[in-house]
């Protein structure tokens, strides 16, 4: 039947490309487009929900491969960085949860924002910061994005409001974020990330309810990997349905180790906050390969074995991988070239994160104000007064 059918779209194409064009192919061979189907979504107190048919380009699905690879990359850095105590302090790696970010980046506009708490160093690349401006700024170095003042927890960039260290913080700041753009009359949407050790912080229902009753256009994402800092979800909460604890607030369980269903439901999100409906919430069901923190090993409340079948049934970029092959959106070899690129410049990256000096003792008082009006500003001490100047921050070092 099969042949029946590409004889007839041969006689009526007028070429071979545009026979080509109608089966989906390009003139290399490669398929243009690709539909895929999600899992389920699970609402509440929505009639509708995304579409779990999602179709992407072949330069979408070469993007968001890139993407998911080029983040477990760096945070693979960071971990051996700090191992080397080339980075020191706070660490939080993002392995395993790619998918969570690329598939909500891949639905924001330029105008949207974005504001998380410390497993951040992933969107810090994704909002615009190079490979090196976020492994100098870890290794506290003046190409880093905030020239190394900042360090893992205080990254930022353009709508990127940062990764904050203050567990659940982010979640009203983000929905302040979100009423900014409201009243200046503009349809922008923030995503306020926490994870599910957050989610029972009393600001975040605070910043629900004020959210619903100013429809303020944030989305509220519970990013649940399963653990808090040491805890189960199951042991710390007693309702593990993050996206129902909105209560009045609309809610959308979505499976945050596939990018597709991500970016289907953040899409959904995206255009029901902008239309005025107010905020909405959005739990992503993923998992974190490593500890909490480069302190935590990660392997007292749950088992090795537990990791490694979620790194070989479930791995987000693994499982992308697939589709993409099999649907013939890209070959091996391309993906094989990619990872290639991908590691030679997070490699290049790293060994200039290592070489890079740090910034020097005069701009210690740099970057206080964007505008000083006394010209001086205080030191150390009341009567020692330093003279202000602004460096800004390296943004696209």
């Amino acid at each position: 039947m099969l042949n029946n059918c590409f004889k007839i779209l041969s006689r009526t194409a007028e070429t071979p490309q545009k026979l080509m064009s109608l089966l989906g192919v390009s003139k290399n061979n490669y398929a243009t487009e690709a539909t895929f189907e999600t899992k389920p979504f699970k609402l509440h107190k929505l009639e509708d929900g995304p579409s779990t048919t999602v179709t992407i380009s072949r330069e979408e699905a070469i993007k968001f491969y890139k993407q998911m690879q080029t983040i477990r990359r760096i945070e693979t850095a960071a971990g051996n960085l700090y191992k080397e105590k080339i980075i020191r302090g706070f660490c939080h790696l993002y392995s395993g949860q790619e998918a969570c970010a690329v598939g909500m980046k891949s639905a924001m506009r330029d105008h949207d924002s974005i504001i998380s708490a410390y497993r951040v160093h992933g969107w810090t690349y994704l909002m615009g910061v190079s490979v090196l401006g976020v492994l100098a700024e870890l290794t506290g170095r003046k190409s880093g994005c905030a020239r190394g003042k900042g360090g893992s927890m205080h990254m930022y960039s353009p709508n990127f409001y940062g990764g904050n260290g203050i567990v659940g913080a982010q979640v009203p700041l983000g929905a302040g974020v979100a009423f900014a753009s409201k009243y200046k009359g503009q349809d922008g949407v923030c995503f306020a990330l926490y994870g599910d050790g957050a989610a029972n912080q009393g600001q975040a229902f605070e910043a629900y309810n004020i959210a619903k009753l100013w429809d303020i256009p944030c989305i509220f994402v519970c990013e649940n990997n399963g653990y808090g800092m040491g805890t189960s979800a199951e042991r710390a909460s007693a309702s593990t349905a993050y996206y129902t604890r909105g209560d009045y607030v609309p809610g959308i369980w979505v499976d945050g180790m596939d990018v597709l269903a991500v970016k289907s439901a953040s899409q959904f999100a995206v255009d029901y906050c902008k239309s005025g409906k107010g905020p909405l919430l959005m739990e992503t069901a993923t998992y974190r390969y490593s500890g909490h923190s480069m302190s935590d090993p990660g392997t007292s409340y749950r088992t090795r074995d537990e990791i490694q079948e979620v790194r070989q049934t479930r791995d987000p970029i693994t499982s992308f991988k697939d589709k993409i092959l099999n649907s013939g959106l890209v070959t091996a070899e391309e993906l094989k070239k990619f990872d290639g690129e991908i590691k030679a410049q997070v490699d290049a990256a790293v060994k200039s994160a290592k070489s890079d000096p740090e910034i020097g003792m005069d701009e210690l008082p740099a970057d206080i104000y964007v505008e000083n009006l006394e010209g001086k500003i205080r030191g150390v001490l009341p009567w020692q007064l330093l003279d202000h100047k602004r460096i800004g921050p390296a943004v696209n070092a």
